[in-house]
């Protein structure tokens, strides 16, 4: 009715200025069509998405190796057709010699990074009986009583733990200052230790019977070892703020003053960094391990390395029967700290960086970890949208906030259009997109813009893997040289001379759950060896899983300890 009554009133109008009925009616039904039938301006943009994809390509891996073609079908890199030959222009191992002799700088006097642990021995796989473990990580605090079984006699880690905890550490807990984060701790490690004896798992009696029961530790953030049990606090990051009035006072001193002081039944008998932890979890399993890499929301990796390559100021104060008995130490690189002045950035790290309240702190993680790999293909993605017109060129609102594209949420869109439809659900959920966004297309493109960033991250990797190892290799083969005819580590450097399959254990999400993100690593260390004129044939690097790391590491470590202080103990019986 009020359409109806609206043509009459525009109708009339026309009459008024001269025109009959019919020709306004006429007018008024034609001219709107004829309004429709214009072309509707559309946007212009600076680049197609092909020009756009192609650069990226070119500033991502470019610099790393100008033989990689993008992602096809399921698999990020295109082989390189079967040349076994050395390629020692090749770009990714000039990039890790370059990171080897940063490494090497380190190793002598940097007192932040390449921290040598006070654990010399890795573990035999003889090892067994059932072990406290406490693991103090970024995001959660776990506390597990662990079952080791002895080498072959367990399929993998978790068959191990026979009770676990998980308490989330939340934003309130990072900002307990000092002693009231121990206390936290000492908290919940006391109500793990109740519901455990409730469950039968720990025996009352013998937790009450005065002698406190042995806890192995697994500290996430860097610390100045002194002793298997102690090490001087040292700055926390990530908003911790327990290191207040406590930098340099020791760790295991610290923590069992108030488990004393909270009447907890519990003492430190044993402290490892949690990289070292997940090196000695794998080893426990695999006696060719020698290295172990976290890659999750950080990146570390510790190396078992000879103490020679090892500055005499890095181990601080240590007593001289420590130096008799150790011809290897596991290293804690810190390895996020490295890679200043040499690694290719795009302009989409520089602005990453410049954001950064610690722009130079760690230059590797900033490239590599997964809290920053989302971040890096959100400021991509938008200068896309902007140029290109993916997601027809307008920004959701969210994805202009920093750090809203976590890499949980990229690895969806690697998988794209592999993934049934699920990574464009949650994408267009995420960002609030209209229906039938993102398309195809732009599925398409994301997946390969993504896929780019993390194949950097993966070469990346494995340069610094690459480096370490030929830095660990150099350093055996020279090592005989420097010892005494009887010395008895001759027959330990003979046996690392020996190892042709060098295991990596890993853990962490990023290794773990991002697709083909292993494999690319792996398919990285293999080319390296080629580069480098190695035959793959006598000597590799295989990545191998170490799961529950941090806790069946902690236990490894207390279990040696506790040997090696019984060993002590019979030796003096016998004096």
């Amino acid at each position: 009715m009020a359409s109806l009554k609206r043509i009459i009133i525009t109708a009339l109008k026309s009459i008024s200025r001269g025109r009959s009925f019919l020709q306004a009616l006429l007018a008024f039904w034609i001219s709107p069509k004829s309004d429709q039938t214009k072309v509707k301006q559309t946007k212009t943009f600076q680049r197609t998405r092909e020009e756009f994809l192609k650069e990226a390509k070119e500033l991502l891996l470019g610099p790393i190796d100008n033989n990689l073609f993008p992602r096809d079908g399921h698999s990020w890199i295109t082989p390189n057709n079967g040349d076994t030959s050395a390629n020692l222009d090749d770009p990714l191992l000039l990039l890790s010699k370059k990171l080897k002799e940063q490494f090497r700088e380190g190793l002598q006097t940097n007192p932040a990074c390449m921290l040598p642990s006070y654990n010399h021995q890795l573990p035999g796989g003889h090892e067994r009986g059932q072990y406290l473990a406490v693991d103090v990580g970024g995001s959660t605090l776990r506390v597990g009583l662990v079952d080791l079984k002895g080498r072959g006699t367990a399929d993998d880690g978790d068959s191990t733990i026979v009770h676990m905890d998980n308490y989330t550490i939340e934003r309130n807990v990072r900002l307990l200052a000092g002693a009231d984060f121990f206390k936290w701790m000492a908290w919940k490690i006391d109500s793990f230790v109740k519901k455990a004896i409730d469950a039968g798992r720990i025996s009352k009696d013998g937790y009450e019977s005065g002698v406190p029961m042995p806890m192995g530790l697994a500290w996430s953030f860097p610390l100045e070892q002194t002793s298997p049990n102690g090490g001087n606090i040292c700055p926390m990051g990530k908003s911790f703020l327990a290191c207040d009035g406590l930098i340099g006072q020791d760790l295991g001193a610290t923590c069992n003053k108030i488990l004393r002081e909270l009447q907890v039944n519990v003492e430190v008998v044993s402290i490892v960094n949690d990289s070292n932890a997940t090196l000695l979890s794998s080893a426990y399993y695999n006696p060719s391990t020698r290295f172990g890499l976290i890659l999750g929301t950080g990146v570390n990796i510790a190396a078992h390395l000879p103490v020679n390559l090892i500055g005499k100021s890095k181990f601080g104060a240590r007593p001289t029967s420590w130096y008799e008995q150790a011809s290897h130490v596991m290293v804690n690189t810190e390895l996020g700290m490295f890679g200043r002045d040499i690694l290719p950035l795009t302009r989409w790290d520089k602005i990453l960086k410049a954001a950064h309240e610690r722009p130079d702190f760690q230059p590797l993680e900033h490239l590599v970890s997964g809290y920053y790999l989302g971040e890096v293909f959100r400021i991509a993605l938008v200068e896309a949208i902007k140029t290109t017109g993916v997601l027809g060129g307008e920004i959701p609102p969210l994805l202009l906030e920093a750090y809203s594209m976590d890499t949980e949420t990229m690895s969806l869109m690697v998988d794209g259009l592999d993934s049934g439809g699920k990574a464009n659900a949650v994408f267009s959920q995420l960002y609030r997109l209209p229906a039938g966004n993102p398309s195809t297309e732009d599925m398409r493109f994301m997946q390969q813009l993504a896929g780019y960033i993390a194949q950097r991250s993966a070469s990346i990797v494995a340069a610094s893997l690459f480096a370490l190892w030929e830095l660990k290799n150099g350093a055996e083969k020279s090592f005989p040289n420097e010892l005494e005819p009887e010395s008895p580590f001759s027959d330990e450097t003979a046996v690392e001379l020996k190892i042709e399959r060098t295991a990596v254990g890993y853990t962490g999400s990023v290794l773990s759950y991002f697709p083909e993100y292993k494999e690319t690593l792996q398919w990285y260390l293999d080319a390296l060896m080629l580069s480098a004129g190695q035959d793959s044939n006598e000597q590799r690097i295989e990545l191998v899983q170490a799961k529950e790391s941090s806790l069946l590491g902690a236990a490894v470590s207390l279990a040696g300890v506790m040997e090696e202080e019984g060993r002590r103990l019979d030796e003096k019986g016998t004096a």
